[in-house]
């Protein structure tokens, strides 16, 4: 199985009040993240990470990797490269990058932490998986980035909390999507 993850953050404890993120403390946090993880993830299935798995983490990353099933390729984030710094990358990633290109047997992806105007393809069905915005909605880049159905967020505050499938991943996008035309909708002034 293959599977898509961005933003957890772990160790990050502002990004419970940045995000908005459901947990009294980040040591829930992280608990959470790693239980959704390896809920859904087993030994031999890959989990591509769109960036910013660890954060201003006071737990060495190394105690965070440890404990993540799966064969995990990194895609790196604006948050990672501190402790990648300090961490044997070959030992627990099967690779690390700023960009990648795959193919899941269905779908042509292009990977990169941020999120993109044009990729290879991508005027032929090519799909891109992207980090970076978490749950935000109110950047400039908003209006653009919802009309790209081929364009998904990976990021866990709008997939669960947990690494997700393909298919997930395109029906929790279409779910951020939408909800936010509505909360729009009822937000406008009269």
């Amino acid at each position: 199985m293959i599977y898509f993850t961005a933003d957890l953050h772990l160790g990050h404890a502002n990004i419970l009040s940045h995000t908005g993120r459901p947990f009294a403390s980040v040591e829930e946090m992280d608990a959470v993240l790693i239980q959704n993880w390896n809920r859904k993830v087993h030994r031999n299935d890959t989990v591509y990470i769109l960036g910013d798995l660890i954060f201003r983490n006071a737990v060495p990353a190394v105690e965070y990797l440890e404990q993540l099933k799966g064969i995990k390729h990194l895609i790196i984030g604006n948050h990672d490269k501190d402790w990648m710094k300090r961490t044997d990358l070959a030992k627990y990633f099967a690779s690390a990058q700023l960009m990648a290109e795959i193919n899941d047997g269905r779908h042509r992806i292009t990977l990169c932490h941020y999120p993109m105007m044009s990729w290879n393809r991508c005027n032929q069905g090519a799909f891109h998986i992207h980090g970076h915005i978490h749950n935000n909605r109110n950047d400039s880049y908003w209006p653009l980035l919802k009309q790209m159905p081929q364009a998904l967020n990976a990021g866990v505050d709008i997939n669960g909390f947990a690494p997700v499938t393909f298919d997930e991943l395109v029906e929790n996008n279409k779910r951020f999507k939408e909800s936010e035309e509505s909360t729009c909708s009822q937000e406008k002034p009269l």
